[in-house]
Order: C-alpha cells, then structure tokens, then sequence
C-alpha cells in the first residue's frame, strides 16, 4: 500500500511537466520569466507577511532583496531563439525518471533515517561562528588597507549577510569598502543602511557609486530610495521617472520601478 501511494505520488508530480512539454509552445522572453518568477516570489512573501508568518521588517527587507535580483538580471536578447517543443524520445526519457529515482531509492535509500537533531544542527553553528571568529582574527593582524584585507572583510560580510546579520555584513562591508571603492559593493552597503532606517548614510555611497557607474539600474532605483525612505518624495519620483525613460521597453525590473513610483505621495 505504501508504494503503490508512492508510486501515485510520483505520477502526480510528473504530470505536470508532461503537460507543460506536451503544450504548443508559447514564445517567452527573458524579461517576462524574469517577471513573472518576481511576481510568484512577491506573493509567496505578501502571503507569509499576511498570515504573520514574517515580521514587517523582514518582509520590507525580503522584497527589497528580491527587487535587487530583478535589477541586477541581465537584459534579455531579442535575437535569442525561443524553445523548441519538447520530442517524443523526451518525453519518454522523462517517463523514465521516476522508475529510476525508484530504483536508486530501493537499492541506496534509508527511509528510516531520523531527521538532524537538534545537537547536530547546534554543532553547525558553532562550527560556523568558530569559522567567522577565526577570519575575524585573521584580518585584525593584517593592514587593514592591503587587498588581501579587503578581500577578507568582503567574504565576512558575504557570511555574516547569509546568516541574516546584516548590521555586522554592513561593518565588514564598510571596511572592504575603505580598502578599496566598489560601486557594486557600495550598493550591498547602501541598500542595508536604507533598511535600516539610514538613507542619509546610503546617500553619499549612492553618489560615489553612481559617478563611476551612472547607468546602473539598480543603484539608480536605490539613489530614488534612498530620497523616498528620507521624506523627499518629489526627488525620489524624478530619480525613478528617469530611470524609466532610460531603460529598454523589455527591461523586467520596469514594472517594479512603476509600483513604488505609485506608492509615492
């Protein structure tokens, strides 16, 4: 009974690809997937925040990194050929799939295995804090203005980011930063001091940032947050209605800029 439930399982997964390779394909540029995954992943996150699963704070600061995302992905290519309709021989391949997966997970698989207690996943973390501590160490013997520091201080900030401490990611990207300016970097920088209540303090990175790079979109939309967060609604709507006048009709991160030109007063 088990493996016949399984075996359901697994068909009801696969049935959707299925249809979706057995469908006429429908032309779809690289703006309009890029568009419609921000669109998916924004309402998965709305949806949390409703049902109180996710903090104001967390929501704000996880739209604002999926918005990052959108401006950072590259611009789609007009001359790049569109799929091709899935062929019979893949379809039978795909059929295939779940008989394998069934076969490695009989031959290797422990469906008894507990799940990673509590103590493992304690151990982790101390194994990660201890990893943090060691480079923090490291970099405080080394000059701080050298590359190799700058280098250091940029992967603390890359851990200390994905671990959700984002003041401490900002400290070390700080420090890179005084090493040696980036302007991708001061955009990681500014865009954590807006969260966190501080445009004034994003304000001047945005300006240095935007002299070396006066095109780039996302430091652009930061620029006209920064001036939004501050309550200077009027330079916030100019920075973004030129940001959409430079941009391409296909651009995916346009909608994006059209939402909070709207929220503005």
């Amino acid at each position: 009974m088990t493996w016949l439930l399984i075996a359901i399982l697994a068909v009801l997964a696969w049935a959707p690809l299925a249809l979706a390779l057995l469908r006429p394909p429908r032309p779809r540029g690289r703006a309009e997937a890029d568009r419609a995954l921000y669109a998916a992943q924004r309402a998965e996150l709305d949806r949390e925040h409703a049902e109180g699963r996710m903090d104001e704070a967390s929501h704000r600061a996880a739209l604002l990194e999926l918005q990052r995302r959108l401006l950072a992905a590259p611009q789609a290519d007009p001359a790049a050929p569109q799929a091709r309709r899935a062929s019979r021989p893949l379809l039978a391949v795909l059929a295939l799939v779940p008989l394998l997966a069934l076969g490695l997970y009989l031959l290797r698989g422990t469906p008894d295995m507990p799940s990673a207690p509590y103590t493992l996943r304690h151990e982790v973390a101390e194994q990660e804090e201890a990893l943090v501590g060691a480079l923090r160490a490291r970099l405080a013997q080394v000059d701080p203005t050298s590359d190799g520091a700058r280098q250091g201080y940029v992967l603390l900030g890359n851990a200390e980011r994905s671990r959700g401490r984002f003041d401490a990611a900002a400290e070390a990207w700080t420090r890179a930063l005084a090493a040696r300016f980036d302007p991708g970097l001061a955009g990681d920088v500014a865009e954590i001091e807006i969260e966190r209540g501080r445009p004034e303090a994003a304000a001047p990175l945005l300006a240095r940032a935007l002299s070396e790079r006066p095109g780039d979109p996302r430091l652009r939309f930061l620029s006209g947050l920064a001036e939004a967060r501050a309550g200077r609604p009027e330079s916030a709507r100019t920075a973004w209605q030129a940001l959409l006048a430079d941009a391409p009709p296909e651009a995916p991160w346009r909608s994006l800029v059209q939402r909070q030109l709207d929220t503005l007063p």
